[in-house]
């Protein structure tokens, strides 16, 4: 759940980056008064949003699930699944 929770922030943050960027390069014009449209600043800081979404997003899917980490340990026991 936790897992699902890290990843849809992740996604939050990637598109909400690519925004910010694409209005910071003068390309999205929405709103039409957004100080943010033209400004490099915004173009960076959306660009170094996006990438640590996306680092986020795969380290998240990196890291075992408790049901993933509680089935290797009953591996490593020979258990069997149930």
């Amino acid at each position: 759940m936790r897992q699902n929770i890290l990843i849809l922030a992740g996604i939050l943050g990637i598109l909400a980056g690519v925004v910010f960027m694409l209005q910071g390069l003068g390309i999205l014009h929405l709103p039409a008064s957004s100080p943010m449209i033209g400004s490099q600043t915004w173009a960076i800081r959306g660009g170094i949003i996006a990438l640590l979404s996306a680092i986020l997003v795969g380290g998240v899917r990196l890291v075992p699930t408790s049901a993933e980490r509680k089935a290797a340990r009953r591996a490593e026991r020979g258990e069997r699944q149930p």
